[in-house]
């Protein structure tokens, strides 16, 4: 086959691909208002095959978008509440006895719900420790281990996991482990004047979803097949590799503004993050080539719960995503 007859099958991937985005995009807009930004992301993450943290004030439509896409995506949808007295066993499932029609007793496992495509784990920072680590297996590894025999979960598998900014009391803070399990750190902002009238008419005619089924999972997992396959200029990698490590203040060559606000930084998973998230947004927009700006766009919600800046930036009012600014701009391209 040529070149030229490559490129056409390309192309034309390329076209099916964003189609198929554009046709979740539109069936989505019907339960959400507004959140454009957030709803790609979580898009860009579901293809990509990561999770998702939110961050929002209660009601600003985080779990509707979760439901909403369980309908959009054709795909099995769970919400876990996590509060201060849930066990391990309550998200994962834990083995049962029960009698057979012979009268013998068998063990058995029984599911939590965990076992689902899309996993909504709500207000994630609520959860004791030991129920929070219970999470890092089937979030990075896909799969349960309960009692010595390990359980895969089906693909396409995503969590999104919510947790407020505000109401700090009875809370545990995700330790830096369990942050790096998170793809994207997506924050919520409380809608504008018009979004809020749009969604109080919303609604007043019904609470319940009306997105369509546009997509299944196994066309997910083809389009993960195909954004894997997007190819990656050596100047635009190097870009992203250096970016990364332009967060880390004890690496000599790190900018003046890294040394001066961060405390400490991002870890190998931002890179293969960028990379891999930075594929899916070239789809997205048509083109079958990462580029810098798709790398600057996503290095937000990659790198903002993978680094800390220190309390010279907290003294000179600066949030982290002012911090990242500065180290995109430090950043030289090749």
């Amino acid at each position: 086959m040529s070149n030229t007859e490559n490129n056409v099958m390309e192309m034309e991937k390329v076209k099916l691909f964003s189609e198929k985005i554009t046709k979740v995009r539109t069936e989505l807009a019907k339960d959400v208002v507004g959140q454009k930004e957030i709803i790609d992301n979580v898009i860009i993450a579901i293809v990509a095959g990561g999770n998702v943290l939110l961050e929002g004030v209660p009601g600003v439509g985080k779990t509707r978008l979760v439901r909403s896409l369980g309908k959009v995506l054709s795909l099995p949808f769970s919400r876990i509440q996590f509060t201060p007295d849930l066990m391990p066993s309550d998200v994962t499932g834990t083995n049962i006895i029960e009698k057979d029609d012979a009268g013998k007793l068998n063990t058995v496992f029984r599911r939590g719900p965990i076992f689902a495509n899309l996993v909504l784990a709500d207000e994630i920072n609520r959860a004791t420790p030991k129920t929070q680590s219970a999470m890092l297996e089937v979030m990075q590894e896909h799969k349960v281990t309960v009692a010595n025999k390990t359980y895969k979960i089906e693909e396409p598998f995503f969590v999104l996991a919510t947790e407020n900014p505000i109401e700090q009391d009875g809370t545990y803070p995700l330790p830096e482990a369990q942050m790096d399990r998170f793809m994207f750190k997506l924050i919520v902002n409380f809608p504008s004047v018009a979004e809020l009238a749009d969604i109080v008419k919303m609604t007043q005619i019904t609470m319940a979803e009306t997105a369509n089924a546009v997509i299944t999972g196994e066309e997910i997992l083809q389009m993960r097949a195909l954004a894997s396959t997007v190819p990656v200029a050596e100047e635009v990698l190097a870009y992203t590799v250096n970016l990364v490590s332009n967060t880390h203040p004890e690496l000599a060559n790190s900018p003046a503004s890294t040394k001066k606000y961060v405390k400490y930084g991002a870890s190998p998973r931002a890179a293969q993050g960028l990379i891999t998230a930075a594929k899916v947004r070239a789809l997205m927009c048509g083109r079958y080539n990462v580029s810098y700006e798709d790398i600057n766009v996503l290095a937000y919600p990659i790198l903002r719960h993978r680094m800390k800046i220190n309390y010279t930036a907290i003294n000179d009012k600066l949030a982290i995503d002012d911090v990242i600014s500065m180290i995109i701009k430090e950043t030289k391209k090749a």
